[in-house]
Protein backbone atom coordinates (compact mmCIF):
# COMPACT_ATOMS: atom_id res chain seq x y z
CA UNK A 1 0.00 0.00 0.00
CA UNK A 2 1.09 3.70 -0.98
CA UNK A 3 0.53 6.84 0.54
CA UNK A 4 -2.34 7.55 -2.09
CA UNK A 5 -4.21 4.36 -0.98
CA UNK A 6 -3.98 4.93 2.06
CA UNK A 7 -5.28 8.21 2.27
CA UNK A 8 -8.78 6.71 0.00
CA UNK A 9 -9.50 4.72 3.16
CA UNK A 10 -10.35 8.54 4.40
CA UNK A 11 -14.11 7.85 2.55
CA UNK A 12 -14.64 4.55 4.88
CA UNK A 13 -13.81 6.40 8.11
CA UNK A 14 -16.13 9.27 7.43
CA UNK A 15 -18.62 7.14 6.83
CA UNK A 16 -18.42 4.78 9.89
CA UNK A 17 -17.75 7.78 11.96
CA UNK A 18 -20.78 9.67 10.75
CA UNK A 19 -22.75 5.95 11.73
CA UNK A 20 -21.25 6.01 14.83
CA UNK A 21 -21.87 9.43 15.63
CA UNK A 22 -25.83 9.00 14.81
CA UNK A 23 -26.06 6.37 16.89
CA UNK A 24 -24.75 7.91 19.48
CA UNK A 25 -27.12 10.94 19.08
CA UNK A 26 -30.46 8.12 18.97
CA UNK A 27 -29.22 6.89 22.05
CA UNK A 28 -29.10 10.18 23.79
CA UNK A 29 -32.55 11.16 22.39
CA UNK A 30 -34.19 7.58 24.35
CA UNK A 31 -33.11 9.40 27.67
CA UNK A 32 -34.11 12.78 25.92
CA UNK A 33 -34.53 15.18 22.96
CA UNK A 34 -33.49 17.81 24.90
CA UNK A 35 -30.04 16.35 24.29
CA UNK A 36 -30.28 15.72 20.45
CA UNK A 37 -29.67 19.91 19.12
CA UNK A 38 -25.86 19.39 21.08
CA UNK A 39 -25.24 16.15 20.00
CA UNK A 40 -25.70 17.55 16.74
CA UNK A 41 -23.64 20.39 17.00
CA UNK A 42 -21.44 18.16 18.67
CA UNK A 43 -21.29 15.59 15.37
CA UNK A 44 -21.58 18.82 13.10
CA UNK A 45 -18.12 20.25 14.01
CA UNK A 46 -16.73 16.45 14.45
CA UNK A 47 -17.85 15.61 10.63
CA UNK A 48 -17.13 19.27 9.05
CA UNK A 49 -13.66 18.36 8.06
CA UNK A 50 -10.50 17.83 9.16
CA UNK A 51 -7.41 15.51 7.14
CA UNK A 52 -8.33 12.61 9.46
CA UNK A 53 -4.22 12.27 9.49
CA UNK A 54 -4.25 10.50 12.69
CA UNK A 55 -7.17 7.68 11.26
CA UNK A 56 -4.61 6.86 8.14
CA UNK A 57 -1.96 6.99 10.74
CA UNK A 58 -3.63 3.89 12.76
CA UNK A 59 -4.80 2.37 9.65
CA UNK A 60 -1.13 2.44 8.26
CA UNK A 61 0.07 1.08 11.19
CA UNK A 62 -2.26 -1.45 10.90
CA UNK A 63 -1.13 -2.68 7.84
CA UNK A 64 2.52 -2.36 8.35
CA UNK A 65 2.17 -5.19 11.01
CA UNK A 66 0.86 -7.24 8.43
CA UNK A 67 -2.80 -6.47 9.71
CA UNK A 68 -5.50 -7.63 7.71
CA UNK A 69 -8.16 -6.90 6.14
CA UNK A 70 -7.94 -3.15 6.80
CA UNK A 71 -11.60 -2.40 7.47
CA UNK A 72 -11.14 -4.58 11.12
CA UNK A 73 -9.28 -1.07 12.64
CA UNK A 74 -11.79 1.10 10.97
CA UNK A 75 -13.85 1.44 14.00
CA UNK A 76 -10.24 2.10 16.18
CA UNK A 77 -9.32 4.48 13.31
CA UNK A 78 -12.46 6.36 13.77
CA UNK A 79 -12.40 6.60 17.32
CA UNK A 80 -8.53 8.57 16.73
CA UNK A 81 -11.10 11.26 15.26
CA UNK A 82 -13.72 11.94 17.92
CA UNK A 83 -10.27 12.30 20.30
CA UNK A 84 -8.79 14.86 17.91
CA UNK A 85 -12.87 15.87 17.91
CA UNK A 86 -12.15 16.37 21.86
CA UNK A 87 -9.21 18.05 22.18
CA UNK A 88 -9.77 20.50 19.36
CA UNK A 89 -12.92 21.69 21.46
CA UNK A 90 -11.42 21.97 24.55
CA UNK A 91 -8.32 23.97 22.84
CA UNK A 92 -10.61 26.18 21.24
CA UNK A 93 -12.18 27.11 24.65
CA UNK A 94 -8.88 27.37 26.33
CA UNK A 95 -7.94 29.81 23.39
CA UNK A 96 -11.04 31.95 22.64
CA UNK A 97 -10.74 30.57 19.20
CA UNK A 98 -13.30 31.53 16.63
CA UNK A 99 -13.41 29.05 14.11
CA UNK A 100 -12.31 25.82 13.16
CA UNK A 101 -12.49 23.72 9.94
CA UNK A 102 -14.41 26.98 7.82
CA UNK A 103 -16.91 27.61 10.45
CA UNK A 104 -17.83 28.41 14.37
CA UNK A 105 -16.14 26.50 16.97
CA UNK A 106 -18.47 24.35 19.26
CA UNK A 107 -18.07 26.68 22.04
CA UNK A 108 -19.27 30.07 20.15
CA UNK A 109 -22.07 27.85 17.81
CA UNK A 110 -23.53 26.77 20.74
CA UNK A 111 -23.33 30.18 22.72
CA UNK A 112 -25.07 31.70 19.75
CA UNK A 113 -27.74 28.65 20.44
CA UNK A 114 -28.02 30.12 23.78
CA UNK A 115 -28.57 33.57 22.59
CA UNK A 116 -31.04 32.89 19.77
CA UNK A 117 -33.11 30.80 22.32
CA UNK A 118 -33.11 33.67 24.54
CA UNK A 119 -32.10 31.32 27.34
CA UNK A 120 -31.18 32.73 31.19
CA UNK A 121 -27.71 32.99 32.20
CA UNK A 122 -24.45 34.00 30.03
CA UNK A 123 -24.22 32.69 26.48
CA UNK A 124 -20.42 32.42 26.57
CA UNK A 125 -20.42 30.83 29.76
CA UNK A 126 -23.28 28.12 28.30
CA UNK A 127 -21.18 27.64 25.41
CA UNK A 128 -17.75 27.13 27.10
CA UNK A 129 -19.60 24.79 29.61
CA UNK A 130 -21.27 22.76 27.23
CA UNK A 131 -18.65 22.56 24.73
CA UNK A 132 -16.27 21.29 27.61
CA UNK A 133 -18.91 19.01 28.90
CA UNK A 134 -19.49 17.70 25.22
CA UNK A 135 -16.00 16.99 24.74
CA UNK A 136 -16.11 14.91 27.62
CA UNK A 137 -18.39 12.71 26.63
CA UNK A 138 -16.70 11.97 23.59
CA UNK A 139 -13.96 10.68 25.90
CA UNK A 140 -15.79 7.52 26.48
CA UNK A 141 -17.48 7.30 23.46
CA UNK A 142 -13.52 6.85 21.85
CA UNK A 143 -12.84 4.36 24.01
CA UNK A 144 -16.23 2.58 23.08
CA UNK A 145 -15.04 3.14 19.62
CA UNK A 146 -11.55 1.28 20.22
CA UNK A 147 -13.43 -1.40 21.39
CA UNK A 148 -15.69 -2.20 18.64
CA UNK A 149 -11.89 -3.04 16.48
CA UNK A 150 -12.18 -6.57 15.56
CA UNK A 151 -8.98 -8.37 17.15
CA UNK A 152 -8.34 -10.64 19.73
CA UNK A 153 -9.09 -9.10 22.97
CA UNK A 154 -5.49 -9.00 23.93
CA UNK A 155 -4.09 -6.94 21.23
CA UNK A 156 -6.88 -4.62 21.87
CA UNK A 157 -6.63 -4.18 25.44
CA UNK A 158 -2.43 -3.59 24.27
CA UNK A 159 -3.90 -1.10 22.25
CA UNK A 160 -6.15 0.58 25.23
CA UNK A 161 -2.94 0.77 26.98
CA UNK A 162 -1.26 2.97 24.45
CA UNK A 163 -4.53 5.33 24.26
CA UNK A 164 -4.26 5.73 27.83
CA UNK A 165 -0.64 6.76 27.48
CA UNK A 166 -1.53 8.79 24.51
CA UNK A 167 -4.36 11.09 26.14
CA UNK A 168 -1.82 11.38 29.29
CA UNK A 169 0.67 12.64 26.99
CA UNK A 170 -1.22 14.93 24.99
CA UNK A 171 -2.85 16.27 28.51
CA UNK A 172 0.77 16.78 29.89
CA UNK A 173 1.68 19.09 26.85
CA UNK A 174 -1.17 21.25 26.73
CA UNK A 175 -1.08 21.81 30.56
CA UNK A 176 2.98 23.01 29.65
CA UNK A 177 1.58 24.75 26.62
CA UNK A 178 -0.73 27.16 28.89
CA UNK A 179 2.34 27.37 30.94
CA UNK A 180 5.04 28.51 28.41
CA UNK A 181 2.26 31.12 27.30
CA UNK A 182 2.36 32.98 30.23
CA UNK A 183 5.94 32.63 31.05
CA UNK A 184 8.38 35.74 29.24
CA UNK A 185 9.79 34.55 26.09
CA UNK A 186 13.32 34.96 27.07
CA UNK A 187 12.35 31.94 29.82
CA UNK A 188 11.09 29.48 26.82
CA UNK A 189 14.21 27.16 25.55
CA UNK A 190 14.13 25.75 22.11
CA UNK A 191 14.15 22.05 24.16
CA UNK A 192 10.87 23.56 26.16
CA UNK A 193 8.81 24.14 22.56
CA UNK A 194 9.97 20.62 21.45
CA UNK A 195 9.18 19.06 24.30
CA UNK A 196 5.36 20.36 24.03
CA UNK A 197 5.35 19.61 20.07
CA UNK A 198 6.40 15.42 21.05
CA UNK A 199 3.45 15.52 24.44
CA UNK A 200 1.23 17.45 22.93
CA UNK A 201 1.08 16.74 18.99
CA UNK A 202 3.67 14.40 17.78
CA UNK A 203 2.53 11.64 19.90
CA UNK A 204 -1.03 12.06 19.23
CA UNK A 205 -0.46 13.06 15.63
CA UNK A 206 1.19 10.29 14.44
CA UNK A 207 3.60 8.08 17.01
CA UNK A 208 0.14 6.85 19.23
CA UNK A 209 -1.59 5.76 16.04
CA UNK A 210 0.98 3.91 14.40
CA UNK A 211 1.50 1.95 17.67
CA UNK A 212 -2.16 1.41 18.24
CA UNK A 213 -2.62 0.20 14.57
CA UNK A 214 0.14 -2.19 15.01
CA UNK A 215 -0.80 -3.63 18.37
CA UNK A 216 -4.02 -4.51 16.87
CA UNK A 217 -2.06 -6.65 13.72
CA UNK A 218 -0.27 -7.82 17.24
CA UNK A 219 3.08 -6.40 15.70
CA UNK A 220 6.14 -7.37 17.70
CA UNK A 221 7.45 -5.53 20.33
CA UNK A 222 10.68 -4.14 18.04
CA UNK A 223 8.58 -2.83 15.45
CA UNK A 224 5.73 -0.88 17.92
CA UNK A 225 8.88 0.58 19.41
CA UNK A 226 10.38 1.42 16.19
CA UNK A 227 7.42 2.96 14.83
CA UNK A 228 6.99 5.00 18.30
CA UNK A 229 10.38 6.78 17.50
CA UNK A 230 9.39 7.17 13.74
CA UNK A 231 6.36 8.66 14.64
CA UNK A 232 7.77 10.75 16.87
CA UNK A 233 10.44 12.12 14.86
CA UNK A 234 7.64 12.66 11.40
CA UNK A 235 4.80 14.33 14.01
CA UNK A 236 7.67 16.98 15.65
CA UNK A 237 8.00 17.78 12.03
CA UNK A 238 4.75 18.45 11.40
CA UNK A 239 4.17 20.41 14.79
CA UNK A 240 7.01 22.55 13.43
CA UNK A 241 5.22 22.83 9.89
CA UNK A 242 1.78 24.16 11.47
CA UNK A 243 4.06 26.65 13.43
CA UNK A 244 5.03 28.38 10.09
CA UNK A 245 1.40 27.91 8.76
CA UNK A 246 0.25 29.53 12.12
CA UNK A 247 1.73 33.04 12.00
CA UNK A 248 0.18 34.01 8.44
CA UNK A 249 2.18 35.75 5.65
CA UNK A 250 0.11 39.20 5.93
CA UNK A 251 -1.34 40.88 8.61
CA UNK A 252 -4.41 41.57 6.44
CA UNK A 253 -5.15 37.39 6.70
CA UNK A 254 -4.96 37.21 10.60
CA UNK A 255 -5.25 40.76 12.35
CA UNK A 256 -8.81 40.90 13.70
CA UNK A 257 -8.25 36.97 14.31
CA UNK A 258 -8.07 35.08 17.27
CA UNK A 259 -6.55 32.14 15.32
CA UNK A 260 -3.04 33.27 14.65
CA UNK A 261 -0.41 31.73 16.95
CA UNK A 262 1.54 35.04 17.16
CA UNK A 263 -1.65 36.69 18.74
CA UNK A 264 -2.13 33.78 20.92
CA UNK A 265 1.15 34.12 22.40
CA UNK A 266 2.17 30.77 21.32
CA UNK A 267 5.93 30.48 22.44
CA UNK A 268 6.49 28.42 19.12
CA UNK A 269 9.93 27.91 17.41
CA UNK A 270 9.94 30.76 15.82
CA UNK A 271 9.37 33.17 17.86
CA UNK A 272 11.77 31.85 20.65
CA UNK A 273 14.34 31.49 18.17
CA UNK A 274 13.95 34.95 16.75
CA UNK A 275 13.82 36.36 20.74
CA UNK A 276 16.97 34.91 21.52
CA UNK A 277 18.43 36.70 18.31
CA UNK A 278 16.83 39.98 18.09
CA UNK A 279 17.98 43.36 19.42
CA UNK A 280 15.94 45.36 21.76
CA UNK A 281 14.13 47.15 19.81
CA UNK A 282 13.05 43.98 17.57
CA UNK A 283 12.20 42.29 20.66
CA UNK A 284 9.58 45.02 22.05
CA UNK A 285 8.40 44.62 18.64
CA UNK A 286 7.73 40.97 19.02
CA UNK A 287 5.93 41.62 22.33
CA UNK A 288 4.02 43.63 21.65
CA UNK A 289 2.06 41.57 19.25
CA UNK A 290 2.63 38.36 21.23
CA UNK A 291 -0.45 37.46 23.11
CA UNK A 292 -2.43 40.97 21.53
CA UNK A 293 -5.45 40.42 19.24
CA UNK A 294 -5.35 43.76 19.76
CA UNK A 295 -2.41 44.45 17.22
CA UNK A 296 -2.23 46.85 14.65
CA UNK A 297 -1.68 45.30 11.22
CA UNK A 298 1.23 47.73 11.37
CA UNK A 299 2.80 46.34 14.29
CA UNK A 300 1.70 42.76 12.79
CA UNK A 301 3.76 43.34 9.89
CA UNK A 302 7.12 44.47 12.53
CA UNK A 303 6.56 41.59 14.22
CA UNK A 304 6.78 39.13 10.94
CA UNK A 305 9.58 40.88 9.81
CA UNK A 306 11.47 40.04 13.12
CA UNK A 307 10.75 36.44 12.20
CA UNK A 308 12.31 36.95 8.77
CA UNK A 309 15.71 39.29 9.82
CA UNK A 310 16.71 36.89 12.59
CA UNK A 311 16.68 34.11 10.02
CA UNK A 312 13.37 32.63 12.35
CA UNK A 313 11.81 30.97 9.49
CA UNK A 314 14.90 29.34 8.16
CA UNK A 315 16.11 28.15 11.43
CA UNK A 316 12.59 26.34 11.63
CA UNK A 317 12.89 24.65 8.05
CA UNK A 318 16.12 23.57 9.06
CA UNK A 319 14.77 21.71 11.90
CA UNK A 320 11.78 20.35 10.15
CA UNK A 321 14.30 18.73 7.49
CA UNK A 322 16.66 17.15 10.41
CA UNK A 323 13.77 15.65 11.52
CA UNK A 324 12.30 14.36 8.40
CA UNK A 325 15.41 13.06 7.92
CA UNK A 326 15.71 11.55 11.46
CA UNK A 327 12.65 9.55 10.60
CA UNK A 328 13.49 8.20 7.31
CA UNK A 329 16.63 6.90 9.11
CA UNK A 330 14.82 5.24 11.95
CA UNK A 331 12.32 3.66 9.01
CA UNK A 332 15.56 2.57 6.96
CA UNK A 333 16.99 0.82 9.48
CA UNK A 334 13.64 -0.63 11.92
CA UNK A 335 13.62 -4.28 11.96
CA UNK A 336 10.46 -6.09 10.39
CA UNK A 337 9.20 -3.41 7.96
CA UNK A 338 8.99 -4.42 4.14
CA UNK A 339 10.53 -2.25 1.54
CA UNK A 340 7.35 -0.70 0.60
CA UNK A 341 6.44 -0.43 4.32
CA UNK A 342 9.68 1.56 4.36
CA UNK A 343 8.85 3.55 1.68
CA UNK A 344 4.98 4.21 2.73
CA UNK A 345 6.37 5.69 6.26
CA UNK A 346 8.63 8.17 4.06
CA UNK A 347 5.70 9.35 2.11
CA UNK A 348 3.95 10.13 5.27
CA UNK A 349 7.12 12.10 6.70
CA UNK A 350 7.18 13.91 3.41
CA UNK A 351 3.54 14.70 3.42
CA UNK A 352 3.13 15.78 6.94
CA UNK A 353 5.95 18.29 6.68
CA UNK A 354 5.62 19.81 3.25
CA UNK A 355 1.79 20.36 3.46
CA UNK A 356 0.37 23.93 2.88
CA UNK A 357 -2.54 23.86 5.06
Amino acid sequence: MDLKELLAERKRVEAYLASALRKLGKEAALETRLLTPFLRSAEEFTLRGGKRFRACMLLAGYTLAGGRPLQNALPAAAALETFQSWMLIHDDVIDHGETRRNGPTLHLALARYHTEKNLAGSDADFGQGMAITLGDLYEPFTVGLLLEAKSSPPRKLAALGEYSRMAQATALGQVLDVLNTVRPVSEVSEADVLRVHRLKSAIYTVASPLRMGALLAGARPELVRALGEIGVAYGTAFQLRDDVLGVGAHAQEVVGKSTNDLLEGKRTLLVVYAHQKAGRDEREALERVLGNPLATPEQFEAALSVLEDTGSFEHSERAIAQWVARGDKLAGSARGLKPEGRALLREIGQALSRREQ
